[in-house]
């Protein structure tokens, strides 16, 4: 799964990488579900970017508790669960990040590590929809689809983010394609070659800890 992740990247790099602009950014060292996120949205012609809610609550949903627990969905079976189908071909996002975090099992203990890209901004491939209540109450979220992992994070957890590259953005965010043959051939593990992790402090397991300590090394503490 994907439950925490970083985008601490100067506002300048974000919107030259991404051919957009913002209007409002702070840097977040631990971003947690419920939690505002940055995402890239497109009409095909001009992308958008604005903050979407982590974890999706379909626009059919009775209670928007649910959100809570879909914070992640399974590439492998996105083009069939009832919450996800129908917006893979419609409805697709590109969640921004610098890094995401994963726990280590050793022995009886979780150790949290921080994984980046080539040391450089990413999208994760996500799904968003929109829920209103009887009363008009809205929320507009979002969920982060997961692979299986690759050959680095592997030996940290069975699950990992999906990573668009840069030169498949355009395609993911294209609301002409809806071919889910093309859609789930970008739904696949990033190359590990291209990734770097390391140990962070325990810090992280609290998501009221957002400070720049979280993002460092532990051999640096």
């Amino acid at each position: 799964m994907c439950g925490r992740y970083t985008l601490a990247a100067p506002k300048e790099q974000i919107e030259e990488q991404l051919q957009l602009e913002l209007t409002e950014y702070e840097p977040r060292y631990n971003i947690a579900p419920s939690q505002p996120v940055l995402s890239v949205i497109s009409d095909g012609t001009q992308r958008r970017a604005g903050y979407l809610r982590w974890g999706l609550v379909p626009s059919w949903a009775k209670d928007p508790k649910i959100g809570y627990k879909m914070i992640n969905a399974r590439g492998e079976t996105v083009d069939e669960k009832p919450a996800f189908k129908r917006l893979l071909a419609r409805r697709r996002c590109l969640i921004v990040a610098d890094g995401f975090y994963e726990w280590k099992r050793v022995d009886d203990t979780k150790r949290p590590y921080r994984i980046t890209v080539n040391d450089n901004i990413f999208t994760f491939a996500g799904l968003w929809d929109r829920w209103k209540s009887d009363n008009d109450e809205e929320i507009v979220s979002c969920t982060i689809i997961t692979t299986e992992p690759n050959e680095l994070m592997s030996d940290i957890h069975d699950r990992m983010p999906v990573i668009v590259r840069d030169q498949d953005r355009d395609t993911w965010l294209n609301p002409s394609i809806a071919d889910k043959h093309i859609l789930k051939s970008l739904i696949k593990p990033y190359p590990e070659e291209e990734m770097h992790a390391y140990e962070v402090s325990t810090l992280v397991n609290s998501p009221r800890n957002n400070g720049a300590d979280c993002i460092r090394s532990l051999v640096d503490f």
